[in-house]
């Protein structure tokens, strides 16, 4: 979490408001199939851990308004990630004997199953234990930043700070965001957390997640333009046998003024983090404008790796026009892989595989040849909340164009050059681009080299949030954009003779039941 906010104190309570109340379904920009919380502000995705068949979703919330403050941890739970019921508030910010007032800024949750914390009555099995940053200001001046648990014996619903907080402070101002993991070969718990200013992950290790001992420091590579934050370790099987470690840190994005993600491929044993190469070139997550602080699920069964970021970026999170009554929303989880490419081993992304039971089958297209001219080809469809995938053979065309969102005036452009093999996301065109002076400046771009000659995209549009997946998830891009006209058209436009393979588009506009 990286912005410093002042806030009046409260103090803190085990449980906040009782669960929200439903959303109201005819608002233009609240998507249908992307969480958003009833109301107010969220930002980053925090605690995220599966226990007895729900996922545990806790996020940054202000409890109070729609703008950042007074952060908190709200929470829901999902059977699949797609159906949400919203829960009380799990962790409120509190004031300390001496005046100080502590929020709580992000962190990361595990079932402590053996209960090495001794935190719970014996034979429990699915304790759930809360490690978040204790953000502590004076005065409207930071403190410090340290890190501190909190253990529940309810699934979440409710939570029990731990008297010995905090856990780990190291005496800083930029100390942040822990995230705890089980490292089986030596049978302790590991946090890895960042020194947000220098850039650096910082490892710790502990028996029974109450006391820890410094292991490694790793950092300073690949994108240092802006402060490092929200790191995540994990390991995940490579192609043809082994396994890689990823290291995830959020921090400046492919435009140096705006933030993202990247990721950091190498071995962890236990201690030391040591990237398989230099990293001089950053290894982005996604190259759009809006998607960071990513972090991945604990516990999960099936060795499933799932990813949930944040959909919007500080530049301008607290101008976006969404109204007074909530701002924030999450992409869809996202499902990790390593994968062989000519260009070395990537992380891939897939939307959730779940994803495709939802909605109807609306249109569905094969080997359609297209013709060059600004007409195009129009689907026979209109919608704002969509999943879209399609395969194209270029031919003889130069530039392939998709008009996502079209309206009269309007339009959110997905473009394709063949000759540069590049991939361009636009939405200066897309309705409201006006709030925020930096929220024009939209061009995204990405190398996307063709497949078989082929390009291969999958597009999930949701009323204000654009998520592509181009090549089967090998590059990602999210944008926001906030349409003042809502025909949904959808148009495709080449310079060239080209192929349209295949094309498969699900309706997902009705929203979701719990």
């Amino acid at each position: 979490m990286n912005q410093l906010l002042s806030c009046a104190l409260l103090l803190l309570v085990s449980i906040s408001s009782p669960a929200q109340t439903p959303v109201p379904a005819a608002d233009p920009y609240r998507p249908v199939y992307h969480f958003t919380a009833p109301k107010n502000w969220i930002n980053d995705a925090n605690g995220l851990v599966y226990s007895n068949g729900q996922y545990n979703l806790f996020y940054q919330y202000n409890p109070q308004s729609a703008q950042p403050g007074h952060l908190a941890w709200g929470h829901a739970t999902s059977p699949d990630l797609l159906h949400w019921t919203h829960q009380p508030v799990a962790l409120t910010e509190y004031t300390s004997p001496d005046g100080s007032n502590t929020m709580i800024f992000s962190g990361s949750a595990v079932v402590d199953k053996d209960n090495t914390s001794g935190l719970f009555p014996a034979g429990k099995t699915d304790g759930l234990v809360a490690f978040y940053t204790g953000h502590q200001e004076r005065a409207g001046a930071v403190v410090a930043q340290h890190q501190n648990l909190a253990s529940s014996q309810d699934g979440g619903r409710t939570w029990q700070r731990y008297a010995g907080n905090p856990v780990l402070d190291i005496g800083s101002k930029e100390f942040r965001d822990p995230k705890v993991f089980w490292y089986a070969p030596q049978q302790k718990w590991v946090m890895a957390t960042v020194k947000a200013d220098r850039q650096q992950v910082y490892f710790y290790e502990s028996k029974n997640l109450k006391n820890w001992s410094f292991l490694s420091r790793w950092g300073r590579a690949g994108n240092t333009v802006k402060e490092w934050e929200c790191p995540d370790l994990f390991e995940l099987p490579v192609p043809g046998g082994g396994t890689k470690w990823v290291l995830l840190i959020s921090a400046g994005g492919p435009v140096e003024q705006f933030r993202g993600q990247q990721y950091f491929l190498g071995q962890f044993d236990g201690k030391t983090f040591t990237p398989d190469q230099a990293y001089e070139e950053p290894a982005y997550l996604d190259f759009g404008k809006d998607y960071f602080a990513a972090v991945t699920f604990n516990n999960v069964p099936d060795g499933r790796r799932l990813l949930v970021g944040w959909a919007n970026d500080w530049a301008y999170a607290q101008a976006v026009p969404t109204g007074t009554e909530w701002r924030g929303s999450f992409a869809v989880p996202r499902e990790l892989s390593l994968r062989r490419t000519a260009a070395g081993l990537v992380l891939a992304q897939q939307p959730l595989a779940e994803l495709r039971r939802l909605g109807k089958e609306s249109q569905t297209v094969k080997n359609r040849d297209l013709k060059p001219g600004a007409a195009g080809y129009e689907l026979p469809f209109r919608g704002e909340s969509y999943d879209l995938e399609l395969t194209l053979k270029p031919g003889k065309a130069n530039l392939l164009t998709l008009n996502l969102l079209q309206s009269a005036d309007e339009k959110t452009v997905l473009r394709y050059d063949v000759a540069k093999q590049e991939l361009t996301l636009d939405r200066r065109q897309s309705g409201n681009v006006a709030f925020h002076p930096m929220f024009a400046m939209s061009l995204e771009t990405a190398k996307v080299p063709l497949r078989d000659g082929q390009l291969q995209l999958r597009l999930l549009v949701d009323k204000s949030v654009v998520e592509v997946f181009a090549q089967d998830g090998e590059t990602t891009l999210t944008d926001l954009v906030f349409p003042r006209q809502h025909t949904g058209r959808i148009t495709l436009t080449t310079d060239g003779p080209a192929q349209l393979t295949s094309l498969r588009l699900a309706d997902l506009s009705k929203p979701l039941m719990p």
